[in-house]
C-alpha cells in the first residue's frame, strides 16, 4: 500500500499544471458551498438574536381592511384610544405601547439627516427590550404634558456626523425645526429587516401628535403579554376589547391584525434556512462538475500510461493494485482541491463579514461535510478510470503505442 500511494502521489506531481487545473473544480465548488453555508448560519443566528431581542410574548396589532356591507373600503385606521382601552383593566396584557413614525429632517450645529422619528409610550422601551448607555428615558408625565425630549439610537449621532451619540446628552437637536432636549440615548440592537432602530429617534406619543406630526392615527401597537402562556389569552382580550372600540359584532370581518412576533421571526428562520439549502445545492452543483472533470482526466492519465499498466501486471502488479493506484490519484485530487477549497471559503465568509458587515459562521459540521463529500467525489468518479486501467491486458498494454 505504500508503494501505491507513493507512486500515486508521484503522478499526480509530475504534473503539477494539470493537477492544479483538474482540482480548480473542486476547490470552487468547496469555497462556494462554505461561503453559503456560513452566510446562512450566519442568518439563521442572526434571527435567533433578534426573536431573543423582541421577547416571545410580544404581539403586534396593525391596522386591516375595512369592511362594510362585506365589501372591503380602504385601510382601517387605528387611533390613541384603541391603546388606552387595552390598558384599562388588563388580564393577561403586561404593557402596551401604540407607535406613529415619520421620517424628518433633524438638524444639530452643522449636521443634518433625515431620521426616523418614532412617538411611543414610555412601555416601548420595555416591551422592545431596549437598554440606556447614557441619560434616561421619558416618563409617563412627560407625554401627558407633550414635553420636547428625544431618546436617541445610538447610530443616529453619526447621522448627524458624531462619533459618539452619547455626547449629545443635554443638547437641543432640531426635529422638523422644533427644538428637543437629548435625554438619552440607547444601546445599539442591529438591523431589524428594513429599519433600523438604532439610527432612529423616540419621542412621547403625545409630543409627536400634536407638535411634530400633526394626526392621531398610529401606525401599531405593541402588546406584552404576562407571560409566554399567556399569548392565546392576550390575542383574545385584544381582539375582544378592539372589536368592542370599533363596533364591530363577533361574527364580522376584523379591521385589525395581530401578529405573534415569535411566530413571524420562525417564519423568517425557515425562510432563511430553505435559502440556505437552496444555495448550497447550486453551488454543490460546482461540485458535481468538478467531480466529471477529474473523471476525465483520469481517463486520460489511463490512456497516456497503458504501458506502465501493462509493465506493472506483467511484473506482478494484481488488478486491485492497478484499481488502488488511480483510486488514490483520483482521492489526493478531491482531498486537496477541497483543502484549498475549504481555506478560500473560510477566507471568504471571513471577507464578507468584515466588508458588507454581514454575520457569518463557519460550522465545525460544514467543515466535516465538505472534506468527506470532496473525498466522497474522489472515490465515485474515480472508480471507473480506475476499473479500466485494472482491466486492461498485459501483453495489450506493453503492445500500445
Amino acid at each position: 500500500m505504500g508503494e501505491i500511494i507513493r507512486v500515486a502521489f508521484d503522478a499526480v506531481l509530475a504534473n503539477k499544471l494539470r493537477s492544479l487545473l483538474t482540482m480548480l473544480g473542486i476547490v470552487i465548488g468547496i469555497a462556494a458551498v462554505i461561503t453559503m453555508v456560513a452566510l446562512g448560519e450566519g442568518a439563521q443566528r442572526s434571527v435567533a438574536q433578534r426573536l431573543q431581542t423582541l421577547g416571545t410574548n410580544v404581539l403586534t396589532v396593525r391596522p386591516g381592511q375595512a369592511f362594510q356591507g362585506g365589501l372591503g373600503r380602504g385601510q382601517a385606521s387605528m387611533t390613541i384610544e384603541d391603546a388606552e382601552a387595552l390598558r384599562e383593566n388588563p388580564k393577561h396584557i403586561g404593557a402596551v405601547a401604540p407607535e406613529i413614525e415619520s421620517r424628518f429632517q433633524v438638524e444639530y450645529g452643522a449636521g443634518n439627516a433625515n431620521l426616523s422619528v418614532v412617538g411611543t409610550w414610555p412601555d416601548y422601551f420595555s416591551i422592545n427590550q431596549g437598554k440606556l448607555v447614557a441619560g434616561r428615558l421619558f416618563t409617563d408625565a412627560e407625554d401627558r404634558g407633550r414635553r420636547r425630549v428625544v431618546v436617541m439610537g445610538a447610530l443616529a449621532g453619526a447621522q448627524l456626523g458624531l462619533k459618539d451619540s452619547t455626547s449629545l446628552v443635554g443638547e437641543s437637536i432640531r426635529i422638523r425645526g422644533i427644538p428637543f432636549e437629548v435625554i438619552g440615548v440607547l444601546a445599539e440592537k442591529g438591523a431589524q429587516g428594513f429599519s433600523n432602530p438604532d439610527e432612529s429617534l423616540y419621542i412621547p406619543m403625545a409630543t409627536a401628535q400634536f407638535r411634530v406630526m400633526g394626526s392621531d392615527r398610529i401606525r401599531s401597537i405593541a402588546v406584552q403579554a404576562v407571560d409566554d402562556k399567556s399569548m392565546d389569552d392576550a390575542m383574545l382580550e385584544i381582539d375582544t376589547t378592539l372589536r368592542r372600540e370599533h363596533r364591530l359584532r363577533p361574527d364580522a370581518q376584523a379591521d385589525f391584525n395581530i401578529r405573534d412576533q415569535a411566530s413571524l421571526l420562525t417564519t423568517m428562520q425557515e425562510t432563511t434556512q430553505t435559502f440556505s439549502l437552496l444555495l448550497a445545492g447550486i453551488a454543490a452543483i460546482s461540485l458535481l462538475v468538478g467531480g466529471i472533470g477529474i473523471m476525465n482526466i483520469m481517463l486520460v492519465s489511463v490512456t497516456e500510461r497503458t504501458r506502465e499498466i501493462g509493465l506493472r501486471k506483467a511484473l506482478g502488479a494484481t488488478g486491485m493494485d492497478i484499481m488502488l493506484q488511480f483510486l488514490v490519484e483520483s482521492l489526493v485530487l478531491c482531498l486537496a482541491g477541497g483543502t484549498l477549497g475549504l481555506l478560500l471559503g473560510i477566507g471568504g465568509a471571513a471577507v464578507l463579514q468584515k466588508v458588507a458587515g454581514w454575520t457569518v459562521v463557519v460550522a465545525p459540521e460544514a467543515i466535516v461535510v465538505a472534506i468527506a463529500f470532496s473525498a466522497s467525489v474522489g472515490v465515485f468518479f474515480g472508480i471507473w478510470p480506475a476499473r479500466r486501467a485494472a482491466s486492461l491486458a498485459p501483453i495489450e498494454s506493453l503492445r500500445y503505442e
